[in-house]
Parts: C-alpha cells; sequence; structure tokens
C-alpha cells in the first residue's frame, strides 16, 4: 500500500483490470525476494486443492503457471502422486525464486514423479492440468494469458486458477475517495467477465464461484504490514508521489474508523476461483454454400448412372 507512483490522482482507473506496469514490476521484485508467499496464498491453494476432489480425471501432466508465490507444489503432488509435475513463470525474478526453491528441496524429488521447467507457452507437449493460484489479478493481459493457457492443455484437459475479485478491501474506498488518495487497489476483473473471457478462449464449461473472507486485525500498523507482504496498490489512479511520514499517520488515523463492534479492524476479500475444459474443436458449417450448376449437374448425372 506504500508504492509511490507518478500517475493521475483520479479516483477511477479505466476498466477493466487496468495496471500499472512500473508497480506490477516492483511488487514482483519484491515479493519474489521475500522469505515465504503471500500469507493468504497457501490458504487459497488449500480451498482449490478442495475442488480437484470434483474432477474425476487424473492428469498425466501437470503445470503450475504460478509456483513461486502460489504456495500449491507440495498440494499437487499428494493430489496428484504420479502426474509429472511442471513449472511455469514468465518474470525472470519469479522464475529464479522457483527454481532456487527446487534446488534447495531435491530431496522431493524422491518421493514422486519428476518435475520440470516450461521456457514459455504454449506448453509442449501439452499438459492435462494448469494451475495457477493468485496470479491473475496481477496480470495486465488477461485475455492473452488464457489463450496461451488454452493452447497449452490437450483436449479434455482442464485449466483451474484462483484470484482477487473487484470488492477485495472495498472497505478502503470511501477512505480513499474523502482524502483525494486515488484507488487503494486496481478495478479487477469480476466473476462473471472473467467466465466470458474463458469462453472466448476457447475454453468450454467453466465454472465460476467467489467467496468472501472477512479479516480482522487489533492494530492498523499489523493491517498495513499484511496488506504490504501482499503485494501493493497496482491501480494507475492511485495517489501520486512519495508517501511521507504524515501522511502514513493520516492513513493510520483514518483507519481507525474501521474497527467493529467488537473493536477490530474489519477488511473484506473476495476470493474469485474458476476451473474449465478443453473441449475438441468444432467443426464450422457456412451459412452459405455455393455450388455451380454445372458441378449440380455433374452430381445428378452420376447419381443416375449408379442407380
Amino acid at each position: 500500500m506504500s508504492e509511490a507512483a507518478a500517475a493521475p490522482t483520479s479516483n477511477k482507473g479505466p476498466r477493466p483490470q487496468d495496471l500499472d506496469a512500473a508497480a506490477v514490476r516492483r511488487q514482483t521484485r519484491r515479493l519474489a525476494a521475500a522469505a515465504q508467499p503471500p500469507w493468504l496464498h497457501e490458504e487459497v491453494a488449500g480451498r482449490m486443492a478442495e475442488r480437484l476432489t470434483y474432477i474425476k480425471l487424473q492428469p498425466q501432466r501437470v503445470l503450475d503457471a504460478s509456483p513461486a508465490l502460489g504456495a500449491s507444489g507440495e498440494l499437487l503432488r499428494l493430489a496428484y502422486p504420479g502426474a509429472e509435475l511442471l513449472w511455469h513463470e514468465a518474470d525472470a525474478a519469479l522464475a529464479a525464486r522457483a527454481r532456487e526453491k527446487r534446488q534447495r528441496n531435491w530431496w522431493q524429488k524422491l518421493r514422486g514423479a519428476p518435475s520440470g521447467h516450461i521456457d514459455a507457452l504454449p506448453a509442449r507437449p501439452e499438459v492435462d492440468l494448469l494451475w495457477s493460484n493468485m496470479a491473475l489479478h496481477a496480470c495486465a493481459d488477461l485475455p492473452g494469458l488464457l489463450g496461451a493457457w488454452q493452447a497449452s492443455i490437450a483436449v479434455g484437459g482442464f485449466v483451474m486458477f484462483s484470484c482477487l475479485g473487484p470488492d477485495s478491501f472495498v472497505e478502503l474506498r470511501p477512505l480513499y475517495a474523502r482524502n483525494g488518495w486515488g484507488r487503494p487497489a486496481p478495478d479487477w476483473w469480476d466473476m462473471h467477465d472473467i467466465g466470458d473471457l474463458v469462453l472466448k478462449a476457447g475454453f468450454a464449461d467453466p465454472v465460476m464461484d467467489q467467496q468472501r473472507l472477512r479479516l480482522t486485525w487489533s492494530s492498523a500498523e499489523s493491517l498495513l504490514a499484511d496488506l504490504r507482504s501482499l503485494g501493493g496498490n497496482l491501480a494507475p489512479s492511485r495517489f501520486a508521489g512519495l508517501r511521507s511520514r504524515a501522511w502514513q499517520a493520516a492513513l493510520l488515523a483514518e483507519l481507525e474508523t474501521l474497527r467493529d463492534s467488537e473493536g477490530k479492524l474489519a477488511l473484506t476479500l473476495e476470493l474469485v476461483f474458476g476451473h474449465a475444459f478443453k473441449a475438441a474443436p468444432r467443426l464450422t458449417v457456412a451459412a452459405e454454400t455455393h455450388v455451380s450448376i454445372d458441378a449440380m449437374r455433374a452430381t445428378l448425372r452420376k447419381g443416375r448412372e449408379t442407380g
């Protein structure tokens, strides 16, 4: 929440999911250097893994598309112990973190199937499951990424993902607005829009749902520390300029207005979950068919001769 910016100070950015590219790079570098993935991601990964029990397909090749911060590796190994576990990170800093973790935990290779790195998408050969935990809300080109995912999955395979929804940190919006601080977070894609994009990317039977978490803190300082560990404000229309100690003091004072009846500071997180299958391509039938008279006569003549 303390990233600097040189962007306009309007209270609402362009939709949908307009992100500040420089802020995304800064946040990625900071999270890649952290000792642990964000505290929320392990919880969300567990909730995603519970949904795997509803899917009968047993994938032989599994691609984790957000391993560095997704906190999902062990869950995928437990769910599919005989599968080949692959991973991909487009960002160099996150890829280095994921690679270092696998080298450090080399002994885990002795416990299951082999794993490997996919340099670029689409994956070749294709995979049966593409998994992405808590990454899409930091993606500037979601339609393009979904297209690459669809091309990475074998026919009959499926994708499963999670991300933050647009009502995350909704309590901060009026607080920021009345102080002229811009947006506290981007206008993230909502569940229905993501489902539409999944269909346009060529997936079939998308299932989307959302959950809301109400998080509470005893102090404003601990709230800010936890939000910073999740990343930062990626909205182009966030507060412009460097944050001073006076600004931080004002923010801490404003956060005190969020206390509930039990004296706790409370914020809402909206989690969006989705999965979809890759169906066999459908044959397209033209609305009009053009046949020459000569070709039609030849067909009729052939039919008489063989009749």
